[in-house]
């Protein structure tokens, strides 16, 4: 069951995007002004709204730990706020003075991108806030971006319906018509799927349009294969534009992909199935957005109002029940770890697993003994300047346990990596 619980009717025009953090709300108007609400209560914080665009704001998001704000503009600038006494941070403008539509926080909050109506894309490094690469599309207004869960890739949509795929260095890989009648929204799903054809995994990718359609895409890139954009089905049938799609916040919350249309809201169970038609709203549905650590969804409208909406528990067991069985269990093949292995990063080790016939189940049980003793997998992260000089001294043990190294290729510790990132972002000056 899904239940309206609160209904925010602070902002005086369209209600263009909004935006969760853990503890927090974020909305954006055509009024020029972001406003900042508790989840606790739905109270407004104290220093909002927030103030300093001169013209209509377009889209709003918060850096992975939710301290920064981010917020851009037709006036042609990328705004960071200090989420906490609401005080700008930096003031970032569009090289050309572009109205700028909309702005992501990379997953490792290390940059954030800038997409503006003269079809340039602008990344931003989030410490320095100077600008660190861009790029452009041949035609049309960017008016949507996201980046794959990894950070690898960054995806933007165009007013012309196209879907271009850049790397991290902002080259662009791949480009191709979506949408005949113009993107409106792209989402990523944070969970790797198995795409059944090779010994990877994939990530989904919702796009949504003009042309009353949200298609499902898969994603993949490897330095192996290189880029793939697989096209794999349509949700068709409406009868107006879809101006969002989200995937629920990990991916796996309730399997499905919201879209929203005409003045009603549609909640799908594996991009396949609807569950839910939302139809509290008065005018077009232009945003949602996925609460990241409990069953909220929250959606604006150019009738000026945010809607606040609640899964119960038993709809998130009904949502999970099907694709559940397909992710992180004792059903695993071998061949299903070897992708999760992949996706993750560690594809040097996908030869071990294979040597000792991990599947699902013996996934679950291992140890950090069996991964020391038994795969000679040590567990331990090291600094990549130490590691290599270990390594250049012709030592191929583990610093820590003395074995003997499998592998002397050296993987980045991911998640590491972005807890860093984000502990530099809280403390920074």
């Amino acid at each position: 069951m899904v239940k309206l619980i609160h209904t925010l009717g602070d902002h005086g025009d369209d209600v263009n995007c909004c935006a969760f953090s853990i503890s927090l709300l974020a909305t954006c108007s055509l009024d020029k002004t972001i406003r900042l609400y508790s989840l606790s209560d739905f109270t407004e914080l104290p220093h909002s709204p927030l103030k300093f665009h001169t013209y209509a704001v377009h889209c709003c998001c918060f850096s992975p730990s939710g301290h920064i704000l981010a917020s851009c503009s037709t006036d042609g600038t990328t705004v960071l706020w200090n989420t906490q006494n609401g005080q700008t941070l930096a003031v970032m403008e569009q090289p050309s003075g572009s109205p700028v539509r909309i702005c992501q926080f990379s997953p490792d909050s290390t940059c954030v991108a800038s997409g503006a109506a003269d079809g340039t894309i602008v990344l931003w490094n989030a410490q320095s806030y100077k600008l660190y690469r861009c790029g452009s599309v041949k035609d049309g207004s960017l008016v949507a971006c996201a980046f794959s869960p990894n950070g690898n890739l960054l995806v933007t949509g165009s007013s012309c319906g196209d879907l271009t795929v850049w790397d991290d260095k902002m080259r662009c890989l791949h480009s191709e018509k979506a949408h005949d009648l113009g993107i409106t929204c792209c989402d990523f799903s944070s969970q790797p799927v198995s795409d059944g054809e090779q010994d990877l995994q994939f990530f989904r990718l919702a796009s949504c349009g003009q042309d009353c359609q949200i298609k499902i895409w898969v994603v993949s890139f490897t330095h192996v294969l290189g880029f793939e954009l697989k096209y794999k089905s349509t949700l068709s049938g409406h009868c107006a534009p879809v101006l969002a799609c989200a995937f629920s916040h990990d991916g796996r919350m309730l399997h499905i992909l919201s879209g929203l249309l005409d003045k009603a809201v549609f909640v799908f169970q594996n991009t396949e199935n609807i569950l839910y038609t939302l139809t509290q709203h008065t005018r077009y549905v232009t945003t949602c957005a996925f609460a990241p650590n409990v069953l909220l969804l929250a959606t604006g409208s150019m009738d000026k109002t945010v809607n606040i909406w609640q899964f119960d528990v038993e709809t998130l067991c009904q949502a999970r029940s099907t694709e559940d069985q397909l992710k992180f269990t004792e059903d695993w093949s071998e061949e299903d770890v070897s992708m999760w292995l992949c996706a993750q990063g560690l594809k040097d080790l996908v030869g071990i697993f294979k040597k000792n016939n991990i599947d699902g189940k013996e996934l679950l049980n291992l140890t950090k003994e069996i991964l020391a003793d038994d795969l000679k997998i040590d567990g331990y992260s090291y600094e990549r300047e130490a590691m290599e000089n270990w390594i250049s001294k012709k030592k191929r043990t583990s610093p820590m346990t003395n074995l003997v190294l499998p592998s002397l290729v050296l993987t980045p510790n991911r998640t590491l990596k972005m807890a860093i990132n984000r502990w530099l972002e809280t403390h920074q000056k």
